[in-house]
């Protein structure tokens, strides 16, 4: 028999709430966390609003915050959150092996002083042209290497391994938005396979920079509606217009299902089944009739040995784009017209697309569905699109109702495709 996985402690920063209770209280009341961007000027770019962390303070979390001075806010908010799940699972207090903890996480790049960098730039350029070797000398001179370190993806997971001594496997996959599902579903089979008995598993991101929001822009991926920014994410809506950027992290400690029994700790619910797939198709759109969204539900399904009647809640990749239908079809097309009885939400609604962090953060509403028996809602669903009929999307308000099984999908940029089933434990 293979091993069982379960949670055992659940942390997150986010656009909504900085600790999960905090958040899980903002996203029943139906707060959202959009509004106008702070962290740069944005007047000039045509999406002026992002779903920003707010109030974010790393000395409330750990002692001697100065040491990652340096870091990244996408390494802050790691940091954060991971703080959390540790100390919600009482990991540290009962003497877990070092060797048999490890991290595996889906975190994003870093982020460049900006401000710096076109100092540098614009120093470079004499008469209208560019001078890539004045530009290199005063990079060398100027730029920070701590700075410039701090940027690369594999730096929260190593940070997060140094803080809390977890000398076992330590992994860090960037698949896009599919990457912190995708590193639970890897650090789930690490646990199975008896590399580890504990793995922190989940994901940052920030990509509210001048950079970030360019790019996204130029693919017209964002919605435009400056105007009401709070109303902007409304996925499976037929005014949608495009996805709203967002930023934080989301962190799960997973345990071997004995070895968190013998130390008596709480367990939110099992891990039971993993999918990952791939589109194969293009790099920006979801294949047109979700092929690799469908076999990744039915993969995670089939590991999980649950059938598609257990399902109660589904937590939609839903991105407040056109892929939102894809997608829809996909999970009917697995769990029947009605989905099965189930209700799906998409809790980007509230808090934005996290990127890296957005599944991490969606498999944690997941497990506190199970816990207290309640379906998040999805916001600013007024008009919902053709071929939502018949299908609980949990339009403008929480609600109760029984959950055994959850289903979260995460689809990435790239056609990378991840599917998790987490249920409560019998």
């Amino acid at each position: 028999m293979r091993r069982r996985v379960v949670v055992t402690g659940i942390g997150c920063v986010t656009p909504i709430g900085n600790s999960v209770p905090t958040m899980w209280k903002s996203l029943q009341e139906c707060q959202s966390g959009i509004g106008p961007i702070t962290h740069f000027d944005a007047s000039g770019f045509p999406t002026t609003f992002a779903a920003e962390v707010k109030g974010f303070d790393l000395g409330q979390h750990i002692p001697n915050p100065e040491r990652f001075e340096f870091a990244g806010r996408n390494i802050h908010f790691a940091i954060g959150a991971a703080a959390e799940a540790v100390k919600d699972a009482g990991i540290l207090d009962d003497n877990v092996d070092p060797a048999m903890f490890g991290v595996y996480l889906g975190a994003g790049e870093g982020q460049q002083d900006f401000q710096l960098f076109m100092k540098i730039i614009a120093e470079s350029a004499a008469n209208g042209e560019f001078d890539i070797a004045e530009f290199t000398r005063r990079g060398l001179e100027q730029m920070n290497p701590r700075v410039e370190m701090e940027q690369e993806p594999n730096m929260p997971a190593g940070h997060l391994a140094s803080l809390f001594n977890a000398q076992g496997p330590n992994l860090n996959c960037l698949t896009a938005c599919a990457a912190s599902s995708q590193a639970i579903g890897e650090a789930t089979e690490i646990i199975r396979l008896g590399e580890a008995d504990v793995m922190l598993s989940g994901g940052a991101h920030s990509m509210i920079h001048p950079f970030g929001v360019t790019g996204f822009n130029l693919l017209t991926a964002l919605s435009t509606n400056n105007e009401a920014p709070q109303r902007a994410s409304r996925p499976f809506d037929l005014n949608r217009d495009g996805f709203v950027l967002g930023e934080g992290a989301g962190m799960l400690i997973l345990e071997e299902l004995e070895h968190a029994r013998k130390r008596g700790a709480r367990i939110y619910g099992e891990v039971l089944g993993y999918g990952s797939t791939a589109d194969a198709y293009r790099i920006t759109d979801i294949h047109p009739e979700g092929r690799g969204a469908t076999a990744c539900i039915n993969m995670a399904l089939k590991d999980a040995g649950v059938n598609r009647e257990e399902i109660g809640y589904v937590n939609a990749h839903g991105t407040s784009t056109m892929a939102d239908t894809i997608e829809l079809a996909a999970v009917k097309r697995v769990l029947g017209d009605d989905l099965g009885g189930a209700s799906m939400s998409s809790t980007k609604s509230a808090i934005g697309h996290l990127l890296g962090g957005a599944g991490a953060v969606e498999s944690i509403f997941c497990i506190l569905a199970i816990r207290d028996q309640v379906v998040p809602p999805t916001l600013n669903l007024t008009n919902p699109d053709e071929g939502t009929e018949g299908v609980d999307l949990v339009p403008l308000k929480a609600k109760q109702r029984e959950v055994r099984a959850v289903l979260n999908n995460s689809f990435g940029f790239g056609g990378t495709n991840a599917s998790l089933v987490m249920k409560k434990v019998d």
